[in-house]
């Protein structure tokens, strides 16, 4: 039935935006990590990717996290002289967590979700008409 395939897509695409909202709360929480020993690499930005995946059941293909990543490239530093993890100059590497673009996914990973979650509401709405329409 294909009214059943997009119930089921639409959980997919639901699936996959949590996870993403998931990783960005972490990000979050993590942006002002440092490392513990002098010269030693804070809290690296993970990143989600996704991926189209082919449901053989249903003969569809939904959408799902192919992997957890981090973004390469240099750590920020700040200079913080007392700070534990403070190098021989003075510098603390930062985490490479952009509040911004944390902002930014979380909301784009919010209007995906909702998108999903109004897919699933009128086709569920759509079941329930075409059940009561046989009674």
């Amino acid at each position: 039935m294909d009214l059943d395939r997009a119930l089921r897509i639409s959980a997919a695409g639901m699936a996959a935006q949590s996870t993403r909202l998931r990783v960005v709360a972490e990000n979050l929480a993590n942006r002002d990590s440092t490392g513990e020993a002098p010269g030693a690499d804070p809290y690296r930005r993970r990143t989600v990717a996704f991926a189209n995946r082919l449901d053989r059941a249903m003969g569809v293909e939904t959408v799902g996290v192919s992997r957890i990543g981090t973004q390469a490239g240099e750590f920020p530093t700040r200079y913080d002289p007392g700070h534990p993890a403070a190098d021989a100059r003075g510098y603390v590497k930062t985490p490479n967590v952009d509040s911004l673009v944390e902002v930014m996914d979380m909301r784009e990973a919010q209007r995906g979700y909702s998108a999903n979650l109004s897919v699933l509401e009128t086709t569920r709405g759509m079941l329930t008409r075409a059940i009561e329409a046989l009674r």
